[in-house]
């Protein structure tokens, strides 16, 4: 029986969601050969945390599923014992790097990957408890069964469970190191005010994601592309595609990793929105076997992003995800010129060399991300209202946000090579049990 991790780290109400990922992990033991462990990972204050608690309550009992509801205390209390046991250097700030003060998509997820470890699982599937599921025809479409369907498996067997096949030969005997899909309803971003107020402005922004060097049409087209998921259309019937899955097609709030996780975290830089896509660009990058599905999740906001403290947040994350582009389209174009050479000779990948990769792009000159501050600020002025105000706090900020830009790049390298040890260690500490 396969052991799995079931993650839904969450830092907002979604008593729902998780009664909602309960049901999946039952769809998951009916029709898998599966221990499902459902791993809710609460950094909310007492009064939602109490509400989750109550969710998790009235989860069913199942022999084959268990429930862990941890707040950050007990988070806390196994990362200390897992980092004191991996003999890594300076583990306070490791520490601070996997559950740190502010808000970090990446860290939450990597915090999943170790106690994914600690409880023996094999594969980690997670979701985002702002989005829910499609339902057609009274039936609800969960991720999980395309997922348990061929991850972890050889890519020639999985090759027989999927509707088309576009992977070279020489790439079949290697194993589906992930299995994902996307999100239909709203943008990913909630940047869709913009769109609405500018178009103009809203491509001079997001075109900022792409690297300088880059043409005007090859920046048109990623905008076009950017932070829509599947589109709108709805689920009618399974399609599954086993190939090198192009970053673009897929979510991470719909996704699961078998392998690769405990090879190389995700980067833990806070308050930056898409600081948990890394692992996506490293398995397609590296040649590393992937099933894309069509079993999209919805994407919807939740009511704290329309306050006035939510749009600064909000915006503040984009701001700083478009800064780590400097650095991350650098380590992109490099693993995707080494290729095979990312993989040593088990068809792992090999850590050192993104470690490598993230410390020389910590040396690349600022002055593209200057650049990119320039447009970002004309560009807020030009939106005006609390865009402009927003352009205030950013000229305030400005040396400071190219510092943490490259800082969070360093602190990457940093935990990629501390990571094995870390896995290793993890594997060896208790998990704390709490249904």
């Amino acid at each position: 029986m396969r052991r799995i991790c079931l993650t839904l780290p969450t830092n907002r109400p979604c008593a729902a969601t998780i009664t909602a990922v309960a049901e999946e992990a039952a769809h998951a033991v009916r029709h898998f050969d599966v221990e499902v462990h459902l791993l809710v990972l609460d950094s909310c204050a007492a009064p939602a945390r109490a509400e989750h608690a109550e969710a998790v309550r009235r989860i069913p009992a199942d022999p084959r599923i268990v429930v862990h509801h941890l707040d950050e205390a007990r988070q806390r209390d196994f990362l200390r014992r897992a980092i004191d046991r991996s003999a890594a250097p300076d583990p306070g700030h490791l520490l601070d790097l996997m559950l740190p003060a502010g808000l970090s998509y990446g860290a939450c997820t990597n915090r999943a990957f170790l106690l994914a470890a600690g409880l023996g699982c094999e594969s980690v599937h997670r979701r985002d408890s702002d989005s829910r599921y499609q339902v057609v025809d009274g039936r609800t479409v969960f991720p999980v069964h395309q997922e348990l369907t061929s991850l972890g498996s050889r890519a020639a067997d999985a090759a027989r469970h999927v509707t088309e096949t576009a992977l070279a030969a020489d790439h079949m005997d290697r194993r589906v190191a992930m299995v994902g899909s996307s999100f239909i309803g709203e943008l990913s971003v909630d940047i869709g005010e913009i769109l609405r107020t500018d178009p103009a402005v809203y491509h001079d922004m997001v075109g900022l994601w792409a690297p300088a060097h880059w043409s005007d049409e090859q920046k048109t087209q990623l905008v076009e592309e950017s932070f829509r998921g599947a589109g709108t259309e709805p689920f009618t019937t399974d399609r599954a595609t086993l190939t090198l899955v192009d970053p673009m097609r897929v979510d991470m709030c719909n996704i699961a990793f078998h392998g690769v996780h405990e090879r190389v975290p995700l980067p833990p830089a806070t308050d930056t929105i898409g600081s948990d896509y890394f692992l996506i660009h490293l398995v397609h990058d590296a040649g590393q076997p992937g099933v894309l599905h069509n079993r999209n999740i919805v994407n919807f906001y939740t009511g704290e992003r329309r306050t006035d403290a939510g749009f600064t947040a909000y915006q503040l994350r984009f701001v700083k995800f478009l800064l780590s582009m400097l650095y991350f389209n650098f380590v992109y174009d490099r693993m995707a010129r080494s290729g095979a050479a990312l993989l040593d000779d088990r068809g792992e990948v090999r850590a050192s060399v993104v470690a490598r990769l993230a410390r020389e792009s910590a040396g690349l000159d600022r002055g593209e991300n200057i650049h990119r501050l320039d447009v970002l600020d004309t560009a807020y002025r030009k939106l005006g209202g609390r865009y402009a105000e927003f352009a205030d706090l950013l000229a305030r900020r400005r040396e400071r946000l190219l510092d943490e830009a490259r800082r969070d790049i360093e602190d990457f390298a940093l935990l990629v090579e501390a990571w094995e040890p870390l896995v290793r260690a993890a594997a060896l500490t208790s998990v704390p049990r709490r249904r």
